[in-house]
């Protein structure tokens, strides 16, 4: 059977008397992708937050490789394995390829703070990491600001898998993208996923590009989980009706239509 990595159980989030979560409970298998999907407000942002340690859950479990784990910064889940790649990046787009890789674990040669930066051993190592899942950077010392969105997306991506990523949540990392980088994106993905021992969480609005990549979905709607399955369970038609909070899209017809005629 496949090894479940990371999986919550009963999680709830309250700020004050609002309750952002009630009761998730998620499980995410080693090799696969797993995307969480739900409208604006369904608690997406909230559980990514928890998972990646800028939040600590009011109540509820949470495990990683079977060991229950708690998070009181993103660096602790870091540490357990959780890489978090949110849409701004966290790049710096003066700086080159290479510093961006390594910001904040720069290799050195001696002792720091007075040895000198390897930044030869470090451009080798960036470009390598990055050839990995499908972007060949000719100048790993070129400004970051040169490159697409989308090879900013895989220079992220192979940050967090170098320095000891397990899952990666992924949040909606094709958002703002045209077509070609979208599809490099997810071809990215897909290079990951193909290694096995990583899984991926993707929070995306897009219902195709969930159904190209993923291997099962949750579908998140005012901050419960309203629906989940595999890949070969659901059909598209389900999979919009979800995503629209459960919501039938004949019923969403009405509402607009008497909206016109009003």
């Amino acid at each position: 059977m496949t090894e479940t990595i990371i999986r919550t159980e009963g999680l709830v989030k309250k700020f004050g008397p609002f309750t952002a979560l009630n009761g998730i409970d998620l499980e995410v298998k080693k090799g696969q992708v797993l995307a969480l999907l739900g409208d604006n407000g369904a608690g997406k942002s909230t559980l990514i937050r928890i998972l990646s340690g800028v939040h600590k859950p009011t109540s509820g479990k949470i495990f990683v490789e079977g060991k229950e784990v708690s998070f009181n910064s993103p660096r602790d889940a870091s540490e357990a394995g959780i890489g978090t790649v949110y849409q701004d990046l966290a790049i710096n787009p003066l700086m080159s390829v290479t510093r961006n890789f390594f910001m904040g674990r720069e290799l050195y040669k001696g002792p720091r703070p007075f040895g000198l930066l390897d930044m030869k051993t470090m451009d080798e190592i960036a470009h390598a990491e990055m050839v990995k899942i499908g972007i060949d950077v000719s100048d790993p010392r070129q400004a970051v600001g040169t490159m697409s969105g989308g090879q900013r997306q895989t220079l992220a991506i192979a940050r967090a898998i170098y320095f000891g990523a397990k899952v990666l949540i992924l949040d909606e990392p094709t958002s703002a993208l045209g077509q070609k980088q979208q599809m490099g994106v997810l071809k990215t993905m897909m290079k990951v996923r193909a290694q096995g021992d990583i899984a991926i969480i993707f929070i995306t609005h897009n219902e195709i590009h969930s159904q190209l990549v993923a291997d099962s979905f949750t579908f998140l709607a005012l901050g419960e989980v309203i629906g989940r399955g595999g890949k070969d369970e659901l059909e598209h038609d389900e999979i919009r009706r979800l995503m629209a909070g459960g919501a039938e899209i004949s019923d969403l017809a009405k509402e607009l239509a008497a909206v016109s005629v009003g």
